[in-house]
């Protein structure tokens, strides 16, 4: 199979749940490139006892058929929960420029929600999402710090949106950046 996915593949979003971490990566990764299948995305994170591993996985309708016949068996032997759905490739999406969104703030239990709904709002699609919360060390303070990844449409002022993003924030008392995104190497 090539390096990069071609036009005729099709893909499997693969979810699992579980307590392990490496030897569940491991037996995954493993078993799909037993069925020809190559991790296209994948994402791994521990949340409390539970670990989650995300993968998308590329591959021809026959590798990906006999992943998803293997994987139901598999997730009942090792004691797994398993979710899987069939996906596309994004082809024909508007133009739009990423942006990273950083917040710090007092933590509330609707501040995601309330974040989410004024990207939605204003038609910009969240790409990725990453928060956690945590004891601020001098003052014990529950805190939020929450990661976007925005795809701002290209037709969209940036000036207008920073100034409202900032409007928005200083009413929620949020300490906010939102910037070009950038890759890591």
């Amino acid at each position: 199979m090539s390096s990069t996915p071609s036009q005729r593949d099709q893909y499997l979003v693969i979810n699992v749940m579980s307590q392990e971490t490496t030897s569940l990566a491991s037996l995954l990764t493993r078993l799909c490139t037993e069925q020809r299948c190559m991790i296209v995305n994948s994402r791994m994170s521990r949340h409390g006892t539970c670990a989650v591993l995300l993968l998308q996985v590329g591959g021809n309708w026959d590798a990906l058929a006999r992943l998803e016949t293997l994987l139901p068996p598999l997730a009942k032997r090792e004691h797994f929960v398993l979710s899987m759905s069939r996906s596309q490739s994004l082809e024909e999406r508007p133009q739009a420029l990423p942006y990273n969104v950083f917040v710090t703030a007092a933590q509330r239990p609707e501040l995601v929600g309330e974040l989410c709904t004024f990207f939605q709002q204003l038609s910009i699609d969240i790409e990725d999402l990453q928060s956690f919360t945590y004891l601020a060390q001098h003052t014990g303070t529950p805190m939020l710090n929450l990661t976007l990844t925005i795809a701002i449409p290209a037709r969209t002022q940036l000036s207008w949106l920073r100034e409202q993003f900032l409007d928005f924030c200083d009413e929620l008392n949020l300490d906010a950046v939102i910037e070009p995104w950038r890759p890591l190497h």
